[in-house]
């Protein structure tokens, strides 16, 4: 939702003043139904107290495929374009959303096509999404563009939510068992340094161990915090950075156990992908430098810049591929029998169907191995502290049974 300042007549004379509306287009038709005849408005630039603040995307990967879903459906219908915006615009749940089909339903209604209108909105609208909006134009297809644009994107959003959940947990577990321990060791152990330091003698090792942890934590627990911010604000910053990512890429794809996940979760994406760009008749090169940019791996990413470099000299697009590590031979072996026989659209869907299923299969069986190793890490730690202040406890009550 934007701010306007207005300027205009009314029954009172001249007017001025400010009011919210999800566009300008908005903003003009609630000033004429209040009964103001507006001569100047303006938007006010927004301050980090007054826009919403988003990453990534503003709209939801659900909210967005189910606004293609509703657009396919009312064209398929016999509803205009301009209609079909409007509708979805009033009903979508999303506020970004809502304001960019407002936009896009005054450029339709000024006659510029739907392809033009969308590009203006590249925070919501991916370069892969306006060109097959454009092909689907040309190709006077536009329903059934629409149809693989929500499948894609529905798709895209499966394997996603399968890689977030594998990720999720042992995350989730180890920021309880950081907690756990830090509230054990600041608030729970200092009770017992003081009749620790009446009984004399040597304390056991563990024991020793664990004091001097909480007494560290208490007395740093400042850096503690410190180093943890650090690190989040680090892997924000390498992310961002183009050059940085790629080998925090490199880093999670060669990781132990997740890698493999996260190899076959980028495959899915960039083969699905290349799939629905062929299906919309988008010329190769043009696809290859879409799928450049969407595919959310600079590993992957350089592979295919290298690839279309190959294909532009006239040789295969295999080529690199074949090369590098992160293309296994199943990948280059079903694409280059697509080069050959003209059906690289269908090779590219099965490979794109047969790395999902291994994604699904992977994280499934990823989280039933994780859930009770992340349970034994935990009861190991809480365990350590236990014991390091039981096994003195023990030795107190020994004494004790000796004297009496």
């Amino acid at each position: 939702m934007a701010r306007f300042k207005y300027e205009g007549r009314g029954k009172k004379g001249t007017q001025k003043g400010s009011i919210n509306a999800a566009s300008r287009r908005e903003a003009l038709l609630k000033l004429k139904d209040n009964g103001i005849r507006v001569t100047d408005i303006e938007e006010v630039a927004e301050t980090l107290l007054t826009k919403d603040l988003s990453f990534g995307n503003p709209v939801k990967l659900e909210q967005f495929v189910i606004f293609i879903r509703q657009f396919a459906t009312l064209l398929k219908a016999g509803v205009t374009v301009v209609d079909a915006t409007k509708i979805l615009a009033s009903q979508t749940e999303s506020k970004q959303l809502k304001k960019a089909l407002l936009d896009i339903e005054q450029d339709l209604k000024e006659g510029n096509p739907l392809s033009s209108a969308i590009n203006r909105h590249p925070k919501i609208f991916t370069p892969m999404f306006i060109n097959m909006i454009k092909a689907g134009e040309v190709g006077g297809n536009m329903d059934g563009t629409l149809e693989r644009l929500a499948e894609h994107f529905e798709k895209q959003h499966h394997t996603r939510q399968k890689i977030v959940s594998a990720m999720a947990y042992p995350l989730v577990i180890a920021f309880i068992a950081i907690g756990v321990v830090i509230f054990l060791l600041v608030a729970v152990v200092p009770t017992f340094v003081s009749m620790f330091a009446g009984m004399g003698g040597e304390l056991p090792g563990i024991t020793k161990f664990v004091l001097g942890a909480s007494g560290f934590m208490q007395s740093y627990w400042w850096l503690v915090a410190m180093i943890i911010f650090s690190f989040v604000l680090s892997i924000v910053y390498l992310k961002k950075n183009k050059e940085t990512k790629f080998y925090l890429d490199y880093f999670l794809l060669r990781m132990p156990i997740f890698g493999k996940l996260l190899q076959k979760a980028a495959l899915a994406r960039m083969t699905r992908t290349f799939s629905s760009l062929f299906s919309s008749s988008v010329p190769i090169l043009q696809a290859m430098t879409i799928v450049e940019n969407v595919v959310e791996n600079e590993v992957i990413a350089k592979v295919i810049r290298q690839s279309r470099d190959s294909l532009e000299k006239g040789r295969s697009m295999t080529e690199p591929m074949k090369s590098h590590w992160a293309f296994p031979p199943l990948v280059t072996q079903m694409i280059s029998i697509g080069e050959e026989t003209g059906a690289l659209e269908a090779m590219l869907s099965k490979i794109a169907d047969f790395y999902e299923k291994e994604v699904d299969t992977g994280t499934d069986r990823l989280k039933s191995l994780i859930e009770p190793l992340m349970i034994v890490v935990l009861a190991g730690l809480v365990g350590t502290i236990v014991t390091s202040i039981m096994v003195p406890m023990f030795e107190m009550f020994n004494q004790f049974q000796k004297k009496y």
